[in-house]
């Protein structure tokens, strides 16, 4: 039995962040080369050209460095909306050694949706119960990927 303050049930404080039927998500970004993966990044709520751009700021020359890829790494990206904005293709042009363009959601013409798809085939092996948990999994996961994936 819980005891609480009348009216608090729903507080925050309260509330446990859980995934029912294994319907939760998490939207994540994040980079590879043939050595393997960079940082994974968590994003909450909805991907715009800031949010983007906020991301190439605080993890791609990381991950570059990370991978022993520095400074002569390119920078692939499909054609997402978000990428191709202008101050997102401008921060790019003076960031970047090189930039390539891929066609939006193609397997077969970009490799990070296999290694998308590796990590879920990865994480749906788990019981995950809440936001925390999968975020948890996530990560671990992703630091298990190899270049060879």
């Amino acid at each position: 039995m819980v005891w609480r303050k009348p009216n608090s049930e729903l507080e925050m404080k309260n509330l446990t962040p859980s995934v029912k039927h294994r319907g939760g998500s998490q939207m994540v970004s994040g980079c590879m080369s043939a050595v393997g993966v960079g940082s994974l990044h968590f994003i909450d709520g909805i991907m715009d050209k800031y949010m983007y751009l906020d991301i190439l700021k605080q993890n791609l020359k990381q991950s570059a460095e990370k991978m022993g890829i520095l400074p002569h790494y390119k920078l692939y990206q499909d054609n997402d909306p978000n990428h191709n904005v202008q101050i997102c293709r401008l921060w790019a042009l003076y960031h970047c050694p090189q930039v390539i363009r891929a066609p939006a959601q193609s397997p077969d013409l970009n490799p990070i949706e296999n290694i998308w798809d590796h990590l879920n085939n990865r994480i749906r092996k788990f019981k995950i119960s809440s936001k925390n948990e999968l975020r948890e999994k996530l990560m671990s996961e992703w630091d298990k990927i190899e270049g060879n994936v």
